[in-house]
């Protein structure tokens, strides 16, 4: 969130748990006439990968701002995760409808 508010110090705004249409996109970055969807999702023991909810949710967001891409992190907090060095990924993925999204696993 710090470095996130540097963009905003320069002119831009950050809203939290930004309301768009029936559901709350985490993250809503805008600077000038850039504006950035961000979805984040925790691991947890007992559930599977939220990788494939998280971009079906990213995907809605970002076609109700009118946006082409976003970003999508996923927090391994699972008991038996590997180390944060081994974990740490940075990958592109492609939603349903052909919008471009960064996923950043940590």
């Amino acid at each position: 969130m710090s470095f996130l508010h540097r963009v905003v110090n320069g002119g831009g705004t950050l809203e939290r748990e930004y309301a768009i249409g029936s559901g709350r996109m985490d993250l809503c970055l805008s600077y000038k006439s850039v504006t950035l969807g961000i979805e984040i999702k925790v691991w947890r023991d007992k559930i599977k990968d939220p990788e494939a909810k998280g971009l079906e949710q990213l995907e809605a967001y970002l076609e109700r701002i009118k946006a082409d891409y976003g970003w999508l992190f996923v927090f391994d907090r699972r008991t038996n995760a590997p180390a944060f060095i081994d974990r740490l990924e940075t990958k592109t993925a492609t939603t349903s409808k052909g919008r471009s999204v960064i996923i950043i696993r940590a």
